[in-house]
């Protein structure tokens, strides 16, 4: 019982700090928008069509799930809950995708993944502009060029597919 209490009384210091964290709301964020985009590309990886789709999807999968790892590390030493899975708004615009087959799918696919890129490109932006959390910054200035890196060659994907971006 004494070590139930005793430990109760050591996480308050980080749970009262978690709700001061200012940056608390990109962290969370950012881990939605890096969980939409592992299950999509676990999507690309099984109905995509083109090769292109494919691989990009499991790009997506590698290296959004290790830039997920790092920040859950952030999160917990920051006493930040993370949220369960991506936002009702990514889940649905995932579902749509996840309806297509075929081309159809490919080109829902690559569409939604300029959308999205664009989205993290400008959260992570305004975290390295407007952060004020060391490690969040820092996440989002390590991360940014990833992901203009994914936004570039799902770009070129969209255009060797004729797809408008």
């Amino acid at each position: 019982m004494k070590k139930a209490i005793v430990l109760m009384l050591l996480s308050l210091p980080l749970a009262a700090w978690a709700k001061d964290n200012p940056d608390e709301s990109f962290i969370k964020n950012v881990a939605q928008a890096g969980m939409s985009e592992v299950e999509a590309g676990q999507a690309a990886q099984t109905k995509g069509t083109s090769p292109a789709v494919k691989d990009f999807g499991a790009m997506m999968v590698k290296e959004h799930s290790a830039a997920n790892a790092k920040l859950a590390k952030i999160a917990m030493a920051k006493g930040v809950e993370l949220p369960k899975g991506p936002s009702m708004m990514q889940k649905g615009m995932n579902k749509k995708t996840d309806m297509k087959s075929g081309d159809s799918f490919d080109k829902d696919y690559i569409q939604n993944q300029i959308k999205s890129h664009n989205q993290t490109i400008e959260l992570l932006q305004k975290e390295i502009d407007n952060g004020q959390d060391p490690d969040a910054k820092a996440f989002a200035t390590e991360t940014l060029p990833k992901v203009k890196m994914h936004l570039d060659k799902i770009t070129q994907i969209a255009a060797d597919a004729g797809v408008k971006s």
